[in-house]
């Protein structure tokens, strides 16, 4: 997503939230809306990849700590000629991961222990590969802006159905006003991510399996995170699903209303794709046409340890 996009969806999210101070308070409602989304868009664009990592527990590891995961990551920031970004590990058993950061030079990548436990290292290097994709092509601070203010829209929602009911004769439509509030700006700040995040999967999976050169590595690694989002509970995403479409996989549980208005596209899609790329790579292999590729994941292995893993079978020490 460009430049000119994002600007329209902050301007929209900015409509929704200064739209909800109208008919919470009028035009008076409105100003301090306006204000607020103006001091939370600039907060948003300098801090709230802070405010994600922190919500979620995230830790920072170094390459001392984790030299395998941190020198993966390392090669594949080469390959896709960015700066290396801060790594972060979330003790979660949830499998999952997502980018942050408001522009490649201040970019951060998380995964969570479950991801690590999981996954083989070709599969790994093809999920971490589409959250550089993400950093590459700037949709961390779109992601993290959205979530900030999808987050306020709900916390204001929650304002009205608690403080909304009263007598206000600044509230235009009184408690219709409360309302609409209540049912439409979580709704509408729902949509939003939606149209985000459907988006920007597809386009972070083919830039991804550019970046490390397998499409099939993520694929695989999909097919699993899919089943194992779907079997653990990710209780900090589930208390805050403003935050869930920054992740590769739905995080939220069907039992779940927000699962209604799902964030990410249908993984069936996206792994056929996945597999049609792979196709399409290869053919293009065989005539000459790609050049010589090589892989981040060797790469790492040559700079490392990161252990061989033909057939799939052995894992790096993460586990």
């Amino acid at each position: 997503m460009g430049y000119m996009r994002t600007a329209i969806l902050l301007a929209a999210l900015t409509a929704l939230f200064m739209g909800a101070g109208f008919m919470l308070g009028g035009e008076a409602g409105m100003v301090i809306a306006l204000s607020l989304a103006m001091g939370m868009n600039f907060w948003a664009y300098w801090a709230s990849d802070k405010m994600v990592l922190k919500m979620y527990g995230a830790r920072p590891v170094s390459r001392a700590e984790q030299p395998e995961f941190y020198d993966m990551v390392g090669a594949l920031a080469r390959q896709a000629n960015l700066p290396m970004p801060k790594v972060y590990i979330i003790d979660e058993d949830q499998p999952n991961a997502f980018a942050t950061g408001r522009n490649p030079e201040h970019a951060a990548v998380a995964a969570t222990s479950g991801l690590l436990r999981l996954l083989d290292a070709q599969e790994l290097s093809g999920v971490m590969a589409h959250e550089m994709a993400h950093v590459k092509n700037r949709d961390t601070l779109i992601m993290t802006i959205t979530a900030t203010i999808a987050g306020a829209l709900s916390m204001l929602a929650n304002f009205a159905m608690f403080f909304g009911g009263g007598d206000n004769r600044n509230n235009p439509l009184g408690f219709v006003g409360v309302i609409l509030v209540m049912i439409l700006g979580p709704l509408a700040a729902m949509m939003v991510q939606m149209a985000i995040s459907r988006s920007r999967e597809y386009e972070a999976d083919r830039i991804g399996s550019e970046i490390c050169g397998q499409p099939l590595w993520l694929a695989s690694a999909l097919a699993k995170l899919e089943q194992g989002a779907k079997r653990i509970d990710n209780a900090r995403a589930e208390a805050n699903p403003a935050t869930a479409h920054m992740f590769i996989v739905n995080p939220l549980h069907a039992k779940s209303m927000d699962n209604l208005f799902s964030t990410h596209p249908n993984m069936t899609s996206r792994i056929e794709r996945l597999r049609v790329l792979a196709g399409e790579m290869s053919a293009a292999s065989s005539t000459g046409n790609t050049g010589s590729h090589s892989s981040p994941l060797k790469r790492a292995r040559r700079s490392s340890s990161v252990p061989n893993m033909r057939g799939g079978k052995k894992r790096g020490p993460w586990n």
